[in-house]
């Protein structure tokens, strides 16, 4: 039969796909025989089959083989490599393959561009993504709801909200209808930054745009409404569910008994549960795990264990790992109850849950905790023995005791052994030790401490530096106590603190920061800002998070003129403030009748984040940064209800 036959009776090349080189000659052979490789099932089938069984680089070297001669490969064939490239992870490969295609002749249709951009997304390339996604629309290409989706999804994991709505509104303008999945993606990212009744308004547009709300839907809302505290609302919500005929599932029900569980309102949360089992919705791990938590942080350590005897011997749930074993030997060991831990340890084996580092971290430092460091040493050895070798944490905490018990020398010894394991110390660590040190009047081996730090390349936070500066206030007879130092502190003390940190590799800019966040944390604003001042002059500028508190502190006191200021240094020195910054300073301009500084403002906003069509986003902007109207929320869930109502058939 020839090559030819076989291709006209549909037998064609995809069971070759596994032999490269038939795969590659069937496909010569039929070109000659006059089948054009765009036309099904040349070409493609080939590419789909071989890729399908993840043999890229053959696929690859199939374009070589396809473009050698006189085929070439289409835009299509090119298409399904740069997917299968993009889902290995390999974007930089994916378009060098795309840079590729051009040269060849071959112009990337809006499939290919759109499966870049959501390759670039995935590994957090989203400002590529984006410059991908304008490339496209210069070409002449109209994205698809897919493309505008893959991007707003990225900009609202990224808390970028202001960006993701720019592109809802391109869609608008261009007449590229959103989805659900749209609508969805952008309520997410509203309740990411902590907006659960901007995102509650987004149900207007659903509806407008003749959308249904799905279960997807009201489970971010009641995530968003669980996380800010809102229960009525999250409760309302799981109504409204009922009401559309949604079926709740065990998320919206976990989500609310953990809430529940945080608020200590543990009654509560294990009635939901026995609701939830009732309407046959099978409760999981992550369910049993948010009230077992609860029971073991309000000290009800018996309606735990019931809990979680109850949980191992449910048929229908398997458990992952020790996690819910471990909340339980915890709360055991910081409520002394003795000897318990052993019978959960136990208990974890029968069940076949082997204890991770996790389990003998907790015991090393629940030991340490009530000062049994024998008992925590001999964990300690257990481990090894085990083959679960000790991390960071698990050093850390060890170190923590032998410091609480002033057992200093045998700390040396152990931090030794931790270099010795290639276990590197954290930030953690190092500061613990800088306390002891501190705590026993030893400030130059404190600093000494910090000098290692900084030669391991482990930078100290706020919290390691409090330290030092309590040993050099405390070598100065001055009571300290954590922050409250600040209240005492003047500027030759801030002079001293700067010569002696930068002695020891401590950056300029990293002192002023620390520095000025404990003045405004202890209400000296008038010094902070004076600090803040002679940084800048200096030529150092705060980061995004010391600006963050700047502008808080601006706005506790009603200093909005001055927070406004702060915001165009910031963009000056290409630093993007925080949505939450603005929305502060906003209410406050909103409260004291400054209209036209609260508009210059946002169109500052929107011009520094790049947006082009201002006029179309300003208005959502707005809208997310007024105040939630409970009420209007309460009235969108009625009008949802009573449209669903309308459209049930009349039996």
């Amino acid at each position: 039969m020839s090559i030819g036959t076989v291709v006209k009776r549909g037998c064609v090349q995809d069971g070759l796909c596994l032999r490269e080189g038939e795969g590659c000659l069937c496909s010569r052979c039929a070109w000659k025989e006059g089948f054009g490789v765009d036309v099904y099932p040349l070409g493609v089938p080939w590419f789909l089959g071989i890729v399908g069984f993840g043999r890229v680089n053959e696929a690859w070297r199939g374009v070589d083989c396809n473009g050698g001669g006189e085929m070439r490969p289409t835009t299509r064939t090119y298409s399904v490599l740069i997917k299968a490239v993009c889902d290995m992870g390999l974007i930089d490969k994916a378009l060098c393959l795309v840079d590729e295609m051009v040269k060849m002749g071959c112009e990337p249709n809006v499939h290919t561009f759109t499966i870049l951009i959501d390759g670039l997304c995935k590994e957090g390339k989203i400002d590529e993504a984006n410059g991908m996604f304008r490339r496209m629309v210069r070409d002449g290409l109209t994205p698809g709801t897919v493309t505008f989706n893959a991007l707003i999804n990225s900009y609202c994991k990224e808390g970028r909200v202001v960006s993701a709505f720019e592109l809802l509104a391109m869609m608008e303008k261009r007449n590229s209808r959103p989805n659900i999945r749209t609508y969805n993606e952008l309520m997410e990212g509203l309740c990411r930054i902590g907006k659960p009744y901007k995102a509650m308004t987004l149900l207007r547009k659903i509806i407008d745009n003749g959308l249904r709300p799905e279960r997807l839907t009201y489970n971010i809302l009641v995530d968003g409404f669980c996380k800010e505290g809102h229960l009525d609302m999250a409760f309302r919500i799981l109504k409204s569910m009922g009401t559309l005929n949604l079926e709740s599932d065990g998320f919206a029900y976990t989500m609310l008994i953990d809430r529940l569980s945080k608020e200590a309102k543990l009654d509560q949360a294990n009635g939901l549960l026995s609701v939830m089992i009732k309407k046959g919705i099978e409760p999981d791990e992550v369910t049993f795990t948010a009230l077992i938590d609860g029971y073991c942080k309000n000290g009800k350590l018996e309606n735990a264990v019931i809990l979680l005897d109850k949980m191992v011997q449910s048929n229908n749930l398997t458990l992952t790992g020790p996690h819910i074993f471990n909340s339980v030997i915890d709360a055991f060991i910081k409520n002394k109850k003795s000897g318990q831990e052993n019978a959960m340890l136990g208990k974890m084996l029968k069940h076949g849950i082997t204890p991770s580092v996790v389990t003998y971290t907790i015991l090393v430092d629940g030991f340490c905790q009530t000062g049994n460091i024998k008992r925590s040493l001999e964990v300690f050895e257990l481990m090894k023995h085990c083959k679960c070798p000790p991390n960071v944490y698990t050093f850390t905490v060890l170190i923590d005791g032998f410091c609480q018990n002033g057992r200093l020398e045998e700390v040396v010894k152990l931090l030794q052994t931790m270099y010795n394991t290639g276990v590197t110390p954290n930030v953690i660590t190092y500061t613990i030790l800088i306390r002891a040190y501190v705590k026993f009047g030893d400030l130059e081996c404190a600093f000494e401490i910090l000098n290692d730090m900084i030669n391991n390349k482990c930078q100290p936070n706020s919290e390691t530096l409090s330290a030092l500066l309590e040993g050099l206030i405390l070598s100065k007879s001055i009571t300290s106590g954590s922050l409250t130092v600040f209240k005492e502190t003047g500027a030759t003390h801030f002079v001293e603190f700067l010569k002696k940190a930068k002695k020891h590799g401590v950056q300029d800019s990293d002192i002023y920061s620390f520095w000025i966040t404990g003045l405004y944390k202890v209400g000296r604003i008038l010094e902070g800002d004076e600090l803040a001042q002679e940084m800048v002059k200096n030529g150092y500028f705060p980061d995004v998070s010391v600006c963050s508190q700047i502008v808080e502190h601006l706005c506790s006191v009603g200093r909005y003129g001055d927070c406004v200021k702060w915001m165009k240094l910031m963009f000056d020195h290409g630093i993007m403030p925080s949505f939450a910054s603005y929305c502060s300073i906003v209410h406050g301009l909103r409260k004291e009748g400054k209209v036209h500084e609260v508009q210059d403002l946002l169109v500052d906003l929107l011009c520094k984040a790049g947006v082009e069509d201002i006029d179309g986003v300003i208005t959502y902007v707005e809208s997310m940064m007024s105040s939630d109207e409970h009420d209007e929320c309460l009235e969108l869930l009625k009008v949802v209800e009573d449209l669903n109502q309308q459209e049930r058939p009349i039996i």
